[in-house]
């Protein structure tokens, strides 16, 4: 199967194939291509340039792209987007002056989600979860990230790996499992938190490689669930694993958890809402990418990423939804690139470049997504006709998206 899309006003991140992240200043350059034509074959990007080049090329299906923009899938690096039910009365409780921490304290928050989860069927569970992703690819995301985290016992985080397993299977877009089983200590072992974390180094990550359910480790480093102490606990158990960490870390306190994040060689690390000097520096100079979650801070009316500090100090940047039931009921990545632009003062090409090849990287896919480059997979985004790119986050709250191509299917 071969589609052309021909007459393309734009064609956005145009890279060589040995450029896998972008940082610091080159981020606020974004390589373009205007009236333009790409060749799809399969699910590979297999030929694109100028329309003066486009002569006697021929496909299956031909689309024309006169006045739009194209694009490559937005890449989103961090969600939990396989949940069930929903925590709205949370919603009401913080309107009402309740902060993120006295929720959590009554027995709402992660725990909320994780009671509701062990008690779903993996069928249920699959259909929940499926709808949103189908959702969210309609929306232009491509690859996306997919933690566990809301099971918090051996049996519900693996039905949540294995879900996880089906929606890859499903799904036309890209999924990343990773283990987040240190996301909050359950009820059971709320005053026994080393029992609850020999259990997931003992029992929980050796059955997660066993079934082969996921290559990546989370925790959630933060006051009031889990020190440096445990999480460097949890890092040097999966490291014996093989299993790369992805650290959230920095979302309410900053106290050394992003170097050793960076010690550990995490590929990200996420939030980073509290930033101070010890992390920049930490930062620079390592392979760990910085991961921004505006719509969490939009969300919970917290402290948004220090965006400009981190590109000005010639770090990169990634941008993703953190779409879970609690603090980003959302995984619309096109809301993301917005609420960055106007939020954290990045530039529209800083923001695409976040949300594509940052984002890629983030998931250690960059390699064969989140650019248009030959040989790359065929996740594209064809915008309606708009002005420029730069309007897309422009004009947040309307759907600039005409069709989304996933792995070279058309799916919208």
């Amino acid at each position: 199967m071969t589609i052309l899309i021909k007459n393309i006003k734009e064609l956005l991140q145009v890279r060589e194939p040995n450029i896998a992240i972008v940082k610091g200043e080159d981020m606020k350059h974004l390589p373009t291509l205007k009236n333009a034509y790409l060749l799809i074959e399969n699910d590979t990007i297999v030929q694109f340039g100028p329309m003066d080049d486009c002569i006697g090329i021929e496909a299956n299906k031909i689309i024309d792209a006169n006045g739009k923009t194209v694009l490559p899938a937005w890449c989103d690096s961090h969600s939990h987007l396989v949940y069930t039910g929903d925590r709205t009365q949370e919603f009401v409780d913080r309107i009402n002056g309740l902060s993120y921490e006295e929720i959590a304290n009554r027995g709402g928050g992660i725990l909320n989600s994780a009671e509701k989860l062990q008690q779903t069927n993996e069928d249920d569970l699959f259909e929940q979860s499926l709808k949103r992703l189908e959702l969210v690819a309609n929306q232009g995301t491509g690859a996306i990230e997919i933690k566990s985290g809301y099971g918090l016992t051996i049996e519900a985080e693996l039905k949540m790996l294995r879900v996880i397993k089906r929606l890859k299977k499903h799904s036309q877009v890209k999924i990343i499992p990773t283990l987040l089983a240190a996301h909050a200590v359950p009820k059971a072992y709320k005053n026994d938190k080393q029992g609850f974390l020999d259990l997931v180094i003992n029992e929980l990550i050796p059955k997660v490689k066993k079934e082969e359910l996921s290559n990546y480790i989370d925790v959630f480093c933060e006051n009031g669930y889990f020190d440096l102490d445990d999480t460097e606990q949890i890092l040097k158990a999966g490291k014996a694993h093989d299993m790369i960490p992805k650290i959230h870390v920095n979302q309410f306190n900053a106290f050394g958890g992003v170097a050793l994040a960076v010690k550990y060689n995490a590929l990200s690390v996420d939030h980073l809402e509290e930033l101070n000097p010890d992390d920049m520096d930490a930062l620079k100079g390592s392979n760990t990418m910085p991961v921004a979650l505006p719509s969490c801070s939009y969300f919970l009316s917290i402290p948004y990423t220090p965006a400009r500090k981190l590109i000005d100090a010639g770090l990169p940047l990634a941008l993703a939804t953190d779409y879970n039931p609690g603090s980003t009921p959302s995984g619309n990545m096109n809301f993301v690139i917005s609420t960055a632009c106007i939020k954290m003062k990045m530039t529209p090409e800083e923001a695409i470049n976040a949300a594509t090849i940052n984002g890629a990287y983030a998931m250690g896919i960059s390699n064969l997504y989140g650019s248009i480059t030959k040989g790359k997979k065929a996740n594209l985004i064809i915008t309606n006709e708009i002005p420029s790119y730069a309007y897309m986050p422009y004009a947040f709250g309307d759907n600039h998206i005409d069709s989304v191509i996933i792995n070279g299917t058309i799916i919208k």
